[in-house]
């Protein structure tokens, strides 16, 4: 995110948007069980590089953000990100 004035001069953060390689996964059912226990509704898993991942909280796939519900490694170099439903980005 990076801080930014609107019209009315209140500082707005506005989304940084980067392109990393991803593999698209399956949502394990497992993880989907556990994240329900906990009120998350996993809906897509991805798999990255460790390096490219920055602490982010939200990715955008195919056009639709998802919020990022957990990150899993299972070794220093892919990291696994579960994401959960669209987030709401103003549209109406």
């Amino acid at each position: 995110m990076n801080d930014t004035e609107n019209a009315m001069g209140d500082t707005i953060e506005v989304p940084v948007e980067r392109k990393v390689f991803a593999e698209k996964i399956s949502v394990r059912q497992t993880e989907f069980y556990q994240a329900a226990a906990n009120g998350f509704k996993p809906q897509k898993a991805f798999k990255i590089w460790v390096s490219e991942y920055n602490d982010e909280t939200q990715l955008m796939f195919e056009g639709i953000t998802y919020s990022i519900i957990r990150t899993y490694s299972k070794d220093d170099k892919e990291l696994e990100l579960i994401c959960e439903g669209a987030v709401n980005n103003g549209a109406s």
